[in-house]
C-alpha cells in the first residue's frame, strides 16, 4: 500500500496579507520556519521514506526542515510548483478589484488552470508510484497546487477549507482509487 502525504508550506508574509504568491519566490517567514521545525519533529515520529518538494523557497525550506529533523532523503521537483497566478501575483483581494473590478475572476490574467497544474502534476505522482511502490511519499508543495491535486486524484473530497500551512493530507492508494484518510491535519501545531 501507498501513501502520500501532501503538505502546505509554512507560512509566509504574503499568506498574512493575503496576497497571492504563485510563482513568485516568497520566503517563509519566522512563523514559518518555526511551524517547518515542528512539522519535521512531527514526521520525525512517523513513518515516512521520503520526502519532494516544489523548489520554490517556502517549500524548499519547508522540506529542508523535515530533511534535517526527520533525516529523509529529499528529492526537488520544479513540477510541484505552486498554481501560477499571472497577473494577480503579489495583490491582495480588495487591490485585484480596485484594478480589475469585482469580476476580476472572469477575466484572462494569466492565472494557470488547474488543469494545467494536474497535467504538469500528475506524471510526478505517477513516476512516485513507480519509484517508490508501496512506500510512504511526503510532497511539499503550495496550497492551490495541493488543492487541484486533491480533487483530480479524490474526486468526492471535501474542501470547503483549504490546507493550512504545514498541514499533512494523508491519501492511501487502493484498488479502487486514492482514499482521504487525514485532511488538513496540523496537530504538531499545538
Amino acid at each position: 500500500m501507498t501513501t502520500i502525504g501532501f503538505i502546505r508550506h509554512g507560512s509566509t508574509a504574503w499568506n498574512k496579507e493575503k496576497r497571492s504568491q504563485g510563482l513568485s519566490n516568497i520566503p517563509l517567514d519566522e512563523a514559518g520556519l518555526l511551524q517547518a521545525d515542528k512539522l519535521g519533529e512531527r514526521i520525525r515520529n512517523e513513518k515516512w521514506d521520503v520526502v519532494y518538494a516544489s523548489d520554490l523557497s517556502r517549500a524548499r525550506a519547508t522540506a529542508e526542515a523535515i530533511e534535517r529533523l526527520a533525516n529523509l532523503p529529499l528529492l526537488l521537483d520544479v513540477r510541484l510548483r505552486e498554481a501560477s497566478g499571472g497577473e494577480i501575483e503579489g495583490t491582495t483581494e480588495q487591490e485585484r478589484i480596485e484594478k480589475w473590478g469585482e469580476d476580476w475572476r472572469s477575466l484572462d490574467l494569466g492565472i494557470e488552470s488547474a488543469e494545467s497544474v494536474i497535467a504538469r502534476a500528475m506524471p510526478v505522482v505517477d513516476e512516485i508510484m513507480e519509484k517508490h511502490c508501496g512506500k510512504n511519499v511526503l510532497i511539499v508543495s503550495h496550497g492551490a497546487f495541493t488543492r487541484h491535486m486533491l480533487k483530480a486524484l479524490v474526486p468526492s473530497i471535501d474542501l470547503t477549507v483549504s490546507p493550512k500551512n504545514t498541514s499533512i493530507t494523508r491519501l492511501v492508494k487502493t484498488d479502487a482509487g486514492w482514499d482521504c484518510e487525514l485532511y488538513n491535519c496540523t496537530i504538531h501545531l499545538g
